[in-house]
Parts: C-alpha cells; structure tokens; sequence
C-alpha cells in the first residue's frame, strides 16, 4: 500500500539529484511535505498507519524527560556555606513564678517617640538628660555588655546586637541592644523586679507595642526600651549610668 507513495518520493529525490546546480525552492519543499504527510484522504493507497504516525502527537517519556539538559546550570544541592544563617528567637529561661508584676502603664511616653529618632545606640543615650553629656564619648565594644551594673545585668539568654559606653570624665555609661527570648511583658517584670530589688526606683510607660521601664537610686540611673520582636521575643535597649 505505500508502494506508490515511496515511488513518489523516490521520483522527487532523483529529480533534486539531477538538478544539484539548481537549489530548491521552499515550494518545492512544501509540496514535497504534502505528499508525505497530507494524501488525500479519499486515496485508497495511502498507509492509515504511515498516516496516523506522522500526524500523531509525539509521545515523551517521563523518566527520560528528566535526564535532558543534564550538563546545565543547576541550583546547589546544599546550601550556600557562605549564606548569612537566619536569626533564630533565643530561648526564655525566666520564670514567670519568679517575677514581680510591674504596674500598669503610666502617663504619656515621650521617651517612646524619642526612640524612634534614635538610630544608633549613642544617639539613644543622647536622649536621656542624665547620660547626654557621656554619650558624646562613646565608643562601641562587645566588651560593655559584660560592665553592666550587677543588680541590672542582660535579660536571661540575651544575644547581644550592639554595644557601646564611655568612661572617665564621671561617665559610666553603657548601652546595649539585644534579643530577648520573653515577651516584651515578662522582659518588663524581670527588669522591674531587678530594679526594686536593687533599690532602684521604677517607673512604666507605653505607647503602641512599644514599652518603656525606667528609674533611679541616687545619682545612678537605668532606662530600658522594650518592643516586639516578629517572629517571637523581643528586641531590648538597656541604658545606665552606672556601669562597672
């Protein structure tokens, strides 16, 4: 059955081999194509099974189909050693059973906005009247989060972020910011049960999500800045003018 249509091409294949000086032209290659895939239906010689395979659509293994473009740039399989590691909320070991309950929030929060325009830990100090002067020696070291007063030391677990203080000159000052693991409520308690166990007077205020806890104990002086953290936990600003 497709003895006539293998006669055909064999006719068009001898006629381009006598003619090689002669360059085919696209009709002629389209009417060739014809020939081979699109006889007419009505043709009693035509093959259905020639007919059906060059009109049918190309099948596609799965499993190989996975094996192509195999020398191409792909993703690592592991992760970017050199990849900065996402933060992680650090664990809360405080007991809630352990802690005074600070007083509802008070008044205004001034020192809440002043905050917001603060944006490096010197800046912050700046703000308070009882550390301004000192914060204008400031120098940033890892070193001042562990020269904290021994009463007011860092929230339990706290990774440190930042660090700075300024001695001599009467200045002890020192600021650090870090991550706490507690809520920003249960940070508050801690500081305020701290504080009053120190002998230091302490004072609460709040706006938005943002809390503030602060006092004195004769010319020393402690402000703490508390917000949420996403994620969990909190992020902490600590401040005292009585370092060690």
């Amino acid at each position: 059955m497709i003895r006539p249509l293998l006669l055909a091409s064999l006719a068009a294949l001898a006629l381009s081999a006598c003619n090689r000086n002669a360059p085919a032209t696209q009709n002629d290659l389209d009417q060739l194509d014809r020939e081979l895939t699109q006889a007419n239906a009505d043709d009693p010689a035509r093959d259905p099974a020639l007919t059906a395979a060059l009109r049918d659509q190309i099948m596609v293994d799965p499993a190989l189909a996975q094996s192509s473009n195999g020398n191409a740039i792909r993703p690592p399989s592991r992760p970017d050693p050199n990849a900065v590691p996402a933060e992680t909320r650090p664990a809360d070991p405080v007991d809630p059973a352990t802690l005074s309950k600070a007083p509802a929030p008070s008044g205004t929060c001034p020192e809440c906005r002043a905050k917001d325009g603060a944006l490096t830990a010197g800046a912050l100090a700046g703000t308070r009247p009882a550390t301004a002067a000192c914060a204008r020696q400031v120098r940033y070291s890892a070193t001042y989060a562990n020269r904290l007063p021994a009463t007011l030391p860092l929230y339990p677990g706290a990774q440190v972020s930042e660090a700075a203080g300024a001695d001599g000159n009467g200045c002890a000052l020192r600021v650090v910011s870090f991550r706490a693991g507690g809520t920003p409520e249960r940070v508050v308690d801690w500081y305020y049960t701290r504080a009053r166990q120190g002998g230091y007077s302490a004072e609460h205020k709040a706006e938005a999500s943002r809390h503030v806890i602060g006092g004195t104990r004769g010319p020393a002086a402690y402000i703490v800045y508390v917000s949420p953290r996403p994620g969990g936990g909190s992020d902490v600003d600590f401040i005292t003018n009585a370092g060690i």
